[in-house]
């Protein structure tokens, strides 16, 4: 693994495949940990609507028609930029969009891409939810219908700035299959695979 690439780490993947677990997992290896997810909940907040995932899509788009494809990726380098002296990189997850993986790439960075088998990764969402109280709405889902939300997600439906997760995938220069049963196990294979100890 090129360790200069390893500075910016942009986290992608499917939902339940462990991006939030990685972005840890980096970050007690002395990486900033920013979910721009957590920034478009703050943004959710601050308007005074629901956090779920359409609204999260809603923002997202108006973010990048309004600032570029790259927005959410300039915010959380932005952030990192204040506080880099006290780390090693940057983890950045989730991106969703491949305006987000190519801004990630300019900066020299690295994109890894995250899936796992859809029934283990809704099994990993409904087991986490009692942990996530301000996700229960998002996470409380039929297997079908996460499914059905995951679709799309994973195709344009719309201009360049919705969400296209499989673009993303396409750009990714790591994928990983994180069928781990134990965050012990996964945590083993990412120190292993990217070099980290």
């Amino acid at each position: 693994m090129d360790k200069s690439k390893l500075g910016i780490i942009g986290i992608a993947g499917t939902n339940g495949s462990g991006k939030d677990t990685l972005g840890h997992i980096l970050s007690q290896h002395n990486y900033l940990f920013i979910s721009v997810t957590e920034l478009l909940r703050d943004e959710c907040k601050r308007r005074n609507i629901i956090a779920d995932r359409e609204n999260l899509r809603i923002i997202s788009a108006e973010w990048r028609r309004e600032s570029g494809l790259g927005v959410l990726v300039d915010k959380a380098k932005a952030e990192y930029d204040k506080v880099s002296s006290k780390y090693v990189g940057l983890a950045i997850a989730s991106l969703r969009n491949p305006g987000e993986a190519d801004r990630v790439h300019e900066l020299s960075g690295t994109v890894i891409w995250l899936d796992a088998d859809p029934k283990l990764r809704y099994k990993r969402v409904q087991d986490s939810s009692q942990h996530r109280s301000h996700r229960a709405d998002e996470d409380n889902k039929t297997f079908e219908e996460f499914l059905a939300e995951e679709q799309v997600e994973m195709h344009a439906s719309g201009d360049e700035a919705t969400l296209d997760m499989a673009a993303v995938q396409d750009r990714a220069d790591i994928s990983i299959d994180n069928s781990h049963d134990k965050t012990a196990d996964f945590k083993v294979h990412i120190e292993e695979l990217l070099d980290l100890n």
